[in-house]
């Protein structure tokens, strides 16, 4: 039952489309421009750099928000399993971001909540993700790849660490740890399986910041 109300915690938490507040104060639905997207790459594309920001600033704070908030009302009861229950947390921050019920179920793609995640999760992991990621992206240009690459890299870490000891659980909490990064890690690459489509073709959008205009 924890587990299906830290769900529902996040769940709420991700329901806050920021991409899609901040194309409502234009008058615009995010969904209806560039990629469809209501994520942070596209609200760049759309709305320019400071929506942009604030996109993901907004959608980081929200599974931040939904991580501090599981583990404020768990810490005493279930403090031997808090990180899963965090992680679960996270999950449903993601899933609301996603998929919102109010937005028939067409949202983002779950990448600036993860950062989110991980940053409260494991600093760790954001430290050495953030470096897989910026790496990538001065030596490439393609955020859906340093995206994918990153989340691929975080699940790596989430099982090393893991087994180190880290997170102080269990066997069996700790797998069910890997096991439910690993479903978001799927979903990261279903979110993303237009993008990987057009890697592999050549044809994929490049961002470059600092530069008013973007190759399409």
């Amino acid at each position: 039952m924890e587990r299906l109300i830290c769900l529902a915690i996040g769940y709420v938490c991700g329901l806050f489309q920021t991409s899609y507040i901040i194309g409502r104060t234009q008058h615009k639905d995010i969904r209806k421009y560039g990629s469809g997207n209501a994520g942070t790459t596209n609200a760049l594309r759309t709305f320019g750099k400071k929506a942009g920001a604030l996109t993901l600033l907004g959608d980081c704070l929200k599974c931040v928000l939904a991580v501090w908030i599981v583990r404020l009302i768990f810490r005493e009861r279930y403090g031997e399993i808090l990180p899963l229950l965090s992680l679960y947390g996270a999950a449903g921050c993601i899933l609301g971001h996603n998929f919102p019920f109010y937005l028939n179920f067409k949202g983002g793609k779950g990448v600036a909540a993860s950062v989110g995640f991980i940053l409260a999760f494991d600093v760790r992991i954001f430290l050495i993700g953030a470096v897989v990621f910026f790496g990538l992206f001065f030596a490439t240009h393609y955020v859906s790849l340093c995206s994918i690459s990153a989340y691929l890299t975080a699940l790596v870490l989430v099982i090393i660490f893991g087994q180190m000891g880290s997170y102080g659980m269990d066997t069996s909490h700790t797998i069910e740890l890997y096991a439910v990064m690993a479903a978001l890690t799927v979903l990261a690459l279903y979110k993303h399986r237009a993008n990987i489509a057009r890697l592999l073709k050549g044809t994929e959008s490049k961002i470059y910041l600092g530069k008013s205009k973007k190759e399409q």
